[in-house]
């Protein structure tokens, strides 16, 4: 592979990495809150937005440096790349 697609594939997976978590979480929160309005028949949408809005917040909160340490990491490769490209040409 060359360098183009190897950056893509990096990319992508450090995209899954960060936005995987977060969307399965929401994910698993929004079924459990769907299945409690259907047992309750309460239909109403900030039951279903709120929970999900402090959810969220919460696992920003936990996961916030697991993130902040991917996103060094692929940046700090990023710019060592800049730097190799620079030295052969």
């Amino acid at each position: 592979m060359n360098e183009t697609a190897l950056a893509a594939r990096e990319a992508l997976w450090i995209c899954l990495q960060i936005g995987g978590p977060l969307l399965l979480l929401l994910l698993a929160i929004g079924l459990v809150i769907a299945v409690l309005q259907a047992l309750t028949q309460v239909n109403e949408a900030t039951l279903a937005f709120l929970p999900k809005v402090v959810v969220l917040a919460g696992a920003l909160l936990l996961l916030g440096p697991f993130f902040i340490g991917v996103l060094r990491g692929y940046a700090g490769g990023l710019f060592q790349a800049v730097v190799d490209v620079g030295l052969k040409g």
